[in-house]
């Protein structure tokens, strides 16, 4: 059977991007984005990636769904996010260099990244766009670029300049440092288990090593070749035979499959199979408070995964939250605000060595202590940052959460529908098909103070 093409039907770049293939030079993509010494800066200060390197990798797939799998108007709702967070997102890397996100030429040489490993995965797989077919893909990439309203003197001006300006960044403007070094050959082998593989736990810590070591062999080998001289990498005779295996048998196998095999995104944007919503089974019959608020500090609180808190973790909190609304500046502030005020709660109750962090045992014996000895002990912290929450997703102003605002802030493409419309329909106390602002902050109470999983809100991020 011959190997289908699909270069001629509409849509050539949203049909390559959304290929499960595009995984093989995913890492490639990121370490040449981090080379650049702003993304890098960027990353050192302002991102969570090194302990939460899979929520990383689903916000930059979801953002990029929207971006280049929606219509207009989801276009323009995405972008405006971006701006959003990339304009708190500045100031000096280690050498003094002034960075800032809103560069417009860090931005475009982040978005030309991902052309470029579209063309890198054919061009690998044995199987490269002919000239035509890459001013037809260019063509659309630089469609949808259109709306990030960059100058058009920053970008290449056609298919054929790209190989030129790829080539004159990586040798006057990317860098070797710490972070490139990290994701190149550290995140992986510290990487915590993804939600997904839960019966994987046993051997997780063997199975990361030996993942970590054939992504950093596949993307060193896959890397532009200038880049690899730049950096001093060297590009074995295993690396290379890796990536020929790899590249070519993924696409002689995944061109022949149907479109729901695959296809991770669809052209038209859909998910072709989305996952089956976990099942989520309480426990019994003891206190299953300090398990919880353990799960929370974890998977919540601890952003920056250094196994204690800081003013950096709430301030990531408070961007998360913000990351998937359309917010104003003045709104944006009133979570951070809040947020702050949480901080400065926990820190005056929790920190009981004063080294000014919280570590999780404090923060869990504190947290019981607290409730256990003042009901209203919640009030002060967490029911402030948690109302701000409610506020900035009560997008409409009527004082309620409807279906499609809770979802903004509880979804995303790792949530099954069912279990977001089972959550929804578990925290409308109720049952008047809304969530009153008094019922959003009931759920935070009963996750934190309710003894058995038995009521709705102590439910909120599954088994503890």
């Amino acid at each position: 059977m011959a190997t289908r093409d699909l270069t001629d039907q509409p849509f050539p770049f949203r049909r390559g991007l959304g290929e499960r293939r595009i995984a093989l030079v995913a890492w490639r993509l990121l370490v040449l984005q981090v080379a650049h010494p702003a993304v890098a800066a960027g990353m050192t200060d302002w991102s969570t990636y090194r302990a939460h390197p899979w929520r990383r990798v689903r916000h930059t797939m979801d953002s990029g769904r929207r971006l280049f799998f929606g219509d207009q108007d989801t276009l323009r709702r995405e972008i405006a996010r971006l701006e959003r967070a990339h304009r708190r997102i500045h100031g000096a890397d280690t050498t003094g260099r002034p960075y800032t996100a809103e560069d417009p030429a860090v931005r475009v040489w982040v978005l030309m990244t991902l052309y470029e490993a579209l063309t890198a995965m054919r061009a690998l797989s044995g199987h490269p766009y002919t000239a035509a077919e890459l001013d037809v893909l260019y063509a659309e990439f630089r469609a949808a670029c259109a709306a990030f309203q960059l100058p058009d003197a920053l970008w290449p001006p056609s298919a054929a300049d790209v190989p030129a300006y790829m080539e004159r960044t990586v040798r006057e403007t990317l860098e070797d440092g710490p972070e490139l070094r990290h994701l190149l050959t550290g995140i992986l082998r510290e990487a915590p288990l993804p939600s997904g593989l839960r019966l994987l736990r046993p051997v997780w810590p063997a199975l990361r090593v030996v993942i970590a070591s054939t992504v950093a062999s596949l993307t060193v080998a896959d890397l532009p070749a200038a880049f690899r001289e730049r950096l001093a990498l060297r590009r074995g005779r295993r690396a290379a035979a890796l990536s020929w295996t790899a590249h070519r048998v993924a696409r002689h196998v995944m061109t022949r499959l149907p479109d729901r095999w695959r296809y991770r995104v669809l052209p038209s944007g859909e998910v072709p199979r989305p996952a089956r919503p976990p099942r989520h089974r309480p426990a019994r019959g003891r206190d299953r408070r300090p398990a919880r608020l353990d799960t929370f500090f974890r998977q919540v609180l601890d952003q920056t995964g250094d196994g204690h808190l800081g003013p950096a973790d709430l301030r990531a909190m408070a961007h998360n939250v913000c990351w998937p609304l359309e917010l104003t500046a003045e709104r944006e502030a009133e979570v951070h605000a809040a947020f702050d005020t949480w901080w400065r709660q926990m820190a005056a109750t929790m920190d009981t060595d004063g080294d000014g962090r919280i570590s999780r045992a404090e923060f869990v014996s504190a947290t019981l202590r607290g409730i256990d000895r003042d009901p209203a002990y919640l009030a002060d912290g967490l029911h402030v940052a948690v109302r701000a929450m409610f506020r900035a997703a009560d997008t409409d102003g009527t004082g309620h959460l409807c279906a499609d605002e809770y979802r903004a802030v509880f979804g995303g493409a790792r949530v099954h529908p069912a279990e977001l419309g089972q959550g929804f329909r578990e925290l409308d106390a109720d049952g008047d098909g809304r969530i009153s602002e008094d019922e959003f902050v009931l759920a935070f109470t009963d996750y934190f103070s309710a003894r058995a999983d038995t009521t709705a809100g102590s439910r909120m991020l599954g088994r503890a």
